[in-house]
């Protein structure tokens, strides 16, 4: 009978085995990847995500099969050691069955699920389901006297919230897959792009008006022609009496038209004729909701205005897109990218390079909650307008003023400091600067 009593044992370990596996694959799988199976017809994939939905009932079903697994192999275990050694057979009963719930019903069938969960989740699902059917009466039982416990100790059930938001664990994920090399950098940055669109308000990604192309629609016919088709942009604000006054945006295409409908006589063009009316919108608008107003409009470009009413930029849907994927250069654009990394280790930079923007070409986390562009980040820390020579150390780099024009910073060196440095800088902060 011995032979029976230890096929037992061995059977109760299979099935011990079975359920840590179970636990740590179902425990551990994506349960995005199981929904996407599932939408595409995986009928194991649906019993884990129903599985997963009643998370209670199912880790309780894995502990109690698991538990009553390991109890019976290591009580007929001891029946066996005690007939065949005795009293001293429950020391070694002991030692036997740790050895062998520890290798073979615990860490090797764990290690086997950890690194392929999704694969072993979907081979276990329908057992489990079965399982959990089983034992269904039982757990119910056992749920009520835990909930009861926990009720006693003051612990609120459901009452867990996560650290981060949805996005922000998207986001971290996406960043520890980068860092283990499974996603490149351009995917990372445009991901996070994405992400970070409901961040963004308009005035983030607005072309300011001091950099804006306008004309004057009062010039005359012929001079106005050239000026349009001096600039490489199609669509270009009109402005009467100041350059703040926008009275419409004039589409080359429409000019062209106008142009053939003339048969070439540019002098009697009417540019305000064939201009379409501004659209304006307020600075403070989320990105998102810009993005949803131009696919709604049919159009790619608004005039940006503050809560008074005054032009402060331009916006495009292009600007939008270069938020998620980079820059987008065509054959027209003229490349300024106001970014050049020196053989030193230094960068210099164009005081209206946005900040984001350099974030992403250098791969760096400078704060941009403050200012958009990097001479205003050093204005914002340094509270002042610096003079050309001046440093400052902030966030762990060390900005220098390299050119400034008028009351605009035009250009700095930034230097990254190392850990160290930087710490020892954050310690005693340069907010003033220093001339050299």
């Amino acid at each position: 009978m011995d032979w029976i009593a230890f096929s037992i044992v061995i059977g109760c370990l299979l099935v011990s085995a079975f359920f840590s596996a179970s636990e740590t694959a179902l425990t551990g799988a994506s349960r995005a990847s199981m929904l996407r199976l599932s939408k595409q017809g995986n009928g194991e994939a649906t019993v884990v995500s129903s599985l997963m939905a009643m998370r209670e009932r199912m880790i309780g079903a894995l502990l109690l099969g698991n538990n009553i697994a390991n109890i019976g192999a290591s009580a007929l275990a001891t029946g066996i050691f005690t007939a065949w050694f005795g009293d001293v057979g429950v020391l070694y009963a002991t030692g036997v069955m740790t050895v062998l719930v520890v290798i073979f019903a615990e860490v090797l069938p764990k290690t086997v699920a950890i690194n392929a969960p999704d694969r072993v989740s979907l081979l276990v699902a329908r057992p489990m389901r079965l399982t959990v059917l089983v034992l269904g009466p039982l757990l119910t039982v056992i749920e009520a006297i835990v909930r009861a416990l926990m009720r006693l100790l003051g612990i609120r059930i459901g009452a867990y919230q996560a650290i981060l938001s949805p996005t922000e664990r998207l986001r971290g994920a996406v960043d520890l897959l980068h860092h283990e090399g499974k996603v490149e950098k351009q995917d990372r940055d445009m991901f996070g792009g994405l992400l970070d669109l409901r961040e963004l308000q308009v005035s983030d990604v607005m072309v300011h008006r001091t950099e804006m192309t306008t004309i004057n629609a009062d010039l005359p016919a012929e001079e106005l022609v050239r000026e349009v088709l001096a600039t490489e942009y199609t669509r270009i604000p009109l402005w009467r009496e100041k350059p703040e006054n926008i009275v419409g945006v004039l589409h080359a295409k429409d000019l062209l038209r106008a142009i053939r409908a003339n048969d070439g006589d540019t002098s009697a063009i009417d540019a305000s004729a064939i201009a379409l009316p501004p659209w304006f919108v307020p600075e403070m608008r989320p990105v998102s909701e810009q993005l949803k107003a131009f696919r709604r409009r049919k159009t790619h470009f608004a005039l940006v205005v503050d809560e008074y009413g005054e032009v402060e930029g331009m916006v495009t849907l292009e600007d939008i897109l270069e938020e998620i994927v980079g820059d987008i250069s065509d054959e027209h654009d003229v490349v300024v990218a106001g970014v050049r990394a020196q053989p030193d280790g230094s960068v210099v930079v164009d005081g209206s390079v946005p900040i984001r923007d350099l974030n992403r070409a250098m791969d760096w986390h400078l704060p941009d909650e403050e200012a958009t562009t990097v001479a205003g980040l050093v204005i914002h820390e340094a509270r002042s307008i610096p003079e050309r020579g001046q440093s400052f150390t902030f966030y762990g780099f060390r900005f220098r003023v390299l050119r400034r024009e008028r009351n605009r910073i035009a250009a700095l060196r930034i230097v990254p400091i190392p850990r160290e440095g930087a710490e020892l800088d954050e310690k005693k902060p340069k907010r003033a600067g220093t001339s050299f």
